[in-house]
């Protein structure tokens, strides 16, 4: 599903430059649930940009799907996101004065579908259904989270980023969270990225890859 072959990102900071990824290489088998761990700074966050097609890299090549991406136009890259990807972030990123579903319903317009049955489905998978009606303030951050992966979920991606997918919920909000990601891993044979600083959270993966100072540390099988 997901191939970086030397993958550099480089940034520049006036008349500097900032080097962010380093001779970053990794592969991501169909249906896997990886981890990238590491700590504030070392390049993880730069790495979901990368690998959700919201930046291109400085050099190197990024395959998604036995496509390479990393030289595809803006226009290119959001169709891919549209048709391939899906997020979830740590901010929710849920329109406030929307209602659950139409949070949901909008993810699927972006992909170019508005299918109500599929939104209706997707907020059941993850047991919303009877909040559907609700916006974003009447919902706890548990539940906001999750209507978030069923945004993500619609579309049926092969592919769910997420960024630090509990940093904003307490510690038995996130246990859910995690659970209900990792269940549907198992059920969909979606291929699941998870960016975490959160050794608990990495655990609960197939796999971590260590990201630090802009390399891979370490690349270990849980």
């Amino acid at each position: 599903m997901i191939q970086l072959q030397d993958i550099a990102k480089i940034y520049p900071i006036g008349n500097r430059e900032l080097q962010v990824l380093s001779g970053i290489s990794f592969t991501i088998e169909t249906g896997e649930l990886v981890a990238i761990m590491g700590p504030s700074g070392s390049g993880k966050s730069t790495i979901l940009n990368l690998l959700g097609c919201l930046d291109v890299p400085s050099s190197g090549s990024y395959y998604l799907d036995g496509q390479e991406v990393s030289r595809l136009s803006s226009k290119e890259l959001a169709h891919i996101r549209a048709q391939k990807i899906g997020f979830v972030f740590q901010q929710f990123n849920l329109l406030p004065k929307l209602s659950a579903l139409s949070n949901v319903k909008l993810g699927l317009e972006y992909a170019g579908a508005d299918d109500f049955k599929s939104a209706m489905e997707s907020l059941t998978t993850v047991g919303l259904a009877d909040r559907a009606d609700h916006r974003p303030s009447e919902l706890s951050g548990g539940e906001q989270q999750r209507v978030a992966i069923a945004r993500a979920l619609a579309k049926t991606p092969p592919l769910i980023l997420a960024d630090e997918p509990t940093g904003n919920l307490d510690s038995r909000s996130g246990d859910e969270i995690i659970s209900m990601l990792t269940q549907l891993h198992a059920e969909q044979k979606i291929t699941l990225v998870m960016i975490t600083h959160d050794a608990k959270v990495a655990q609960r993966c197939q796999r971590v890859i260590y990201i630090k100072d802009g390399r891979v540390e370490k690349d270990e099988k849980v």
